[in-house]
């Protein structure tokens, strides 16, 4: 009976019970899936870099990263997502430089303290395609054709760096207007269904088109020859101050948790070295030496943004 009234006295004092702190333990890091956002549709560069990025990761982070594609406004709904996220670090995005341009601005929505790059995956020239049908076989006949009448570009969206390039290239003299394609596939065959004179376009991007010989590159923005290409003539060559690379990074909020932030960095940067990633950098004829580590990849987008700034002064609309 004592014993009984004892027990009772300590249950209630708080003596009789395991104490533990009102504060609980953080969960480890990553104990959930992970959403990775492609802000394009399938099929296009963005979309393979998340996918290949995901299966790599997922082994070593030992969640899931499922892919997520948001297209929409030259990738700024995909961003928006991401932004409008919880900085947990379970949300991750494939942030491309044809949204990037959307940074430039006073009044722009989105500013450069509100992301975190993790690293620069790929880099690759862009360049104008045309379909295998056309007459044009170099880039003098298409300035030609382009000095006498409007041709069509098939690009991302207004306001992006094929934009930004059409716009340069129309201050030199050539008549060309921007035609929006929000999904990759659409932007591809525009100009092999004749909705398109000229598309801009990574040669990686489009490498199923030159294989089967339905399109062709016809210059290259580029300070150098593009190596898988040497005979097309690239645009520092010819004169024209634009080269504008595409990338492609994987972002995260800025306030996300540091510690975060650096396990995933270096995680990519693990990937980065995988055998199956180097191979994709192959096939997608990316520059063999694309990766930059988070630390100096702030400095390579805003290098880049510079570009573009002086770009789009020297082109208005």
């Amino acid at each position: 009976m004592l014993s009984r009234i004892a027990a009772a006295l300590l249950l209630s004092l708080g003596l009789g019970q395991t104490w533990t702190s009102p504060i609980s333990a953080q969960e480890p890091y990553p104990s959930r899936p992970i959403t990775l956002i492609v802000p394009w549709g399938a099929g296009g560069g963005a979309d393979r870099l998340g996918r290949i990025a995901s299966k790599l990761l997922e082994p070593i982070l030992k969640v899931s990263l499922p892919v997520i594609n948001v297209p929409g406004a030259t990738g700024q709904t995909g961003l928006t997502k991401l932004i409008t996220s919880a900085p947990d670090g379970y949300t991750i995005e494939v942030m491309t430089a044809d949204t990037y341009p959307s940074f430039l601005g006073e009044s722009s929505r989105f500013k450069q303290e509100q992301i975190k790059a993790l690293a620069i995956m790929i880099q690759q020239p862009s360049g104008f395609f045309v379909s295998a049908d056309r007459p044009w076989k170099n880039w003098d006949d298409v300035v030609k054709a382009a000095q006498e009448r409007n041709l069509k570009v098939a690009v991302t969206g207004f306001g992006s760096p094929d934009d930004f390039t059409v716009r340069y290239m129309r201050s030199k003299g050539l008549k060309l207007d921007s035609v929006p394609f929000a999904e990759p596939g659409l932007r591809y065959s525009s100009i092999i269904g004749g909705q398109s004179d000229l598309l801009y376009e990574q040669a990686g991007d489009v490498r199923s088109f030159l294989v089967g010989n339905q399109m062709r590159p016809i210059l290259f923005f580029s300070a150098k020859k593009f190596e898988p290409f040497p005979e097309v003539p690239f645009s520092k060559a010819l004169g024209y101050d634009i080269t504008l690379p595409q990338f492609r990074a994987m972002i995260v909020r800025a306030d996300t948790d540091p510690a975060k932030v650096k396990m995933l960095a270096d995680n990519l940067q693990t990937i980065a070295r995988d055998p199956e990633f180097i191979a994709y950098l192959d096939q997608q004829m990316g520059d063999p030496n694309s990766f930059v580590g988070e630390t100096e990849a702030e400095k390579f987008m805003k290098n880049w943004l510079d570009e573009a700034r002086a770009v789009a002064a020297a082109a208005p609309k």
